[in-house]
């Protein structure tokens, strides 16, 4: 072998080498289907409200659904004005959120950079108070929790004020004083008579009944025609929609399943749910707390469209909203409507 031979073939091996290294850098790797894989970043609350999150992450329903295509990545917060300040940012791709929050991100942004693709759950909050509070009126000069605020419930508790003729303020002032706080923190203040009640989502509605000894003053349903409403929708950062429509496809058939394993075996969906907020909160629910907030949900792929544009009306009365949009662009369920179909279910509509 002469010394120009064995050159020539060493800057073809490297020149090969060279290629394969590019091509695994851009992703085009065509035997290593890792390089190509999308990874789904999934952000929810640690609330019974997000029932089907929690036990589509555990059960591993989203995770068959997605199948190859994407990796899951889920994340868990405390309140949804938090996960908005997550999916604006780009720290996350979707996010199981109260209607709230999702109109927010949608008028922060311009109405570009979110789109409902789904429900999740309606129901399961309300407000809870000692058992000598009997009545609105009683609520006068008396502290309040809510998760957080601008979060569902806090827009639901201000704007029940109002009609009440009960003011409050955003800086804890008016008649009423209202105090958003962790929903644990909430538990601990109402069991030591810090606060006098609280508007909440389940566990926490009954948690606040069975563990602190209060009543429910507000059902939220009975606010709503045929006690339906808004309370968990799926929110995708709308590039991420554009870009992996066969990812957030996937998601929401992992979705559709886990409802309708929450829907048809309730008693193996509460289990599965503790099991996994046990994981994430370090505790199990009582099953006769399980059993009260259980019944107060209704899960639902339907984004309840009508109840979300009202729960705008009601932000936009109290100030929190700086203007009221058309919210019909926020909903797309074009790739739900295709699921359910393909499921021999009712598709939803949105008008």
């Amino acid at each position: 072998m002469t010394v120009e031979t064995f050159s020539s073939r060493v800057g073809r091996a490297l020149a090969v080498v060279w290629v394969a290294i590019v091509a695994a850098a851009c992703g085009g790797g065509a035997g290593d289907s890792r390089s190509a894989q999308v990874t789904l970043r999934l952000g929810y609350l640690t609330n019974l409200t997000h029932a089907t999150a929690l036990v589509g992450v555990s059960k591993g329903y989203f995770a068959r659904s997605l199948g190859g295509s994407a990796r899951l990545q889920s994340t868990t917060f405390n309140a949804g004005p938090d996960e908005v300040e997550a999916l604006l940012s780009g720290s996350i791709d979707a996010a199981y959120v109260g209607p709230n929050p999702a109109i927010s991100a949608f008028v922060r942004s311009h109405g570009e950079a979110v789109r409902v693709v789904a429900g999740a759950a309606s129901g399961g909050a309300g407000l809870v108070v000692k058992p000598s509070i009997a009545s609105a009126g009683q609520l006068k000069g008396k502290t309040l929790a809510t998760p957080q605020l601008g979060n569902t419930q806090d827009v639901a508790l201000r704007y029940w004020l109002g009609r009440q003729n009960l003011s409050s303020t955003t800086t804890g002032g008016g008649d009423v004083h209202i105090s958003p706080q962790d929903n644990a923190q909430t538990l601990q203040t109402f069991k030591a008579g810090q606060i006098d009640g609280a508007w909440v989502p389940e566990p926490w509605l009954s948690r606040l009944v069975i563990e602190g000894g209060g009543k429910v003053l507000v059902d939220e349903r009975t606010l709503w025609p045929n006690g339906m409403f808004a309370t968990t929708l799926l929110l995708v950062r709308d590039d991420f929609l554009r870009a992996h429509p066969a990812v957030v496809k996937g998601l929401l058939e992992g979705q559709v399943a886990a409802n309708d394993f929450l829907q048809k075996k309730p008693s193996a969906a509460q289990a599965a749910a503790d099991d996994a907020l046990a994981v994430l909160t370090g505790k199990k629910l009582s099953s006769a707390i399980l059993a009260a907030a259980w019944g107060n949900l209704t899960f639902s792929n339907d984004p309840l469209a009508s109840s979300v544009k009202t729960a705008a009306q009601h932000a936009h009365s109290l100030g929190l909203l700086p203007s009221l949009p058309d919210l019909h662009p926020l909903f797309d369920v074009a790739l739900l409507d295709q699921v359910l179909a393909g499921d021999h279910m009712t598709t939803v509509t949105v008008s």
